[in-house]
C-alpha cells in the first residue's frame, strides 16, 4: 500500500501519539511506502513561525528520517486547483491532488477528505 501522510498523522507519529491501530499498523509495515508531502513541511514551517505549532527539535530532520517525501509537481498544483471546493484549506487541497494523481491512499482524521475521490485510510 502507498501512503500519504496528513500533517497533523505525521506530527502524531513523531510525537508518539495515539494513532488507530490500523492506521499505525499500516504506517509501521516495512512493505508499505509512506509518504509525506513538501506541502505539510512547508504547512509545519508556517505554523511553527506564526507561533500556532510547537516543533521540537528539527522536523525536517525527524521526519526525513522516518519518511519519504514527495514533492509537488506541476500536475499535483493543476489539480488541486482544478478539485471542489469541498475543503479551502490549500495544504489539505495540495494532500488530496497528489493522492490522486500518485494514486495514494491519505492518512488522516480529517472527514473533509471523505468528500472527494481519494482513497482513505482512518487514523
Amino acid at each position: 500500500m502507498n501512503l500519504l501522510l496528513d500533517t497533523h498523522v505525521v506530527l502524531w507519529w513523531l510525537a508518539g501519539s495515539e494513532i488507530g491501530s490500523t492506521a499505525s499498523t499500516a504506517i509501521a509495515d516495512p512493505e508499505n511506502v509512506v509518504l509525506v508531502s513538501a506541502a505539510s513541511i512547508w504547512e509545519m514551517s508556517i505554523k511553527s513561525a506564526s507561533g500556532k505549532l510547537t516543533v521540537d527539535g528539527d522536523i525536517l530532520g525527524s521526519v526525513a528520517a522516518e519518511f519519504d517525501s514527495l514533492d509537488i509537481s506541476f500536475e499535483h498544483a493543476l489539480a488541486a486547483g482544478a478539485l471542489p471546493l469541498h475543503h479551502r484549506d490549500p495544504f489539505d487541497r495540495m494532500l488530496i491532488s497528489q493522492a490522486v494523481v500518485e494514486e495514494l491512499t491519505v492518512v488522516t482524521r480529517d472527514p473533509a477528505f471523505e468528500l472527494y475521490d481519494v482513497d482513505v485510510l482512518a487514523a
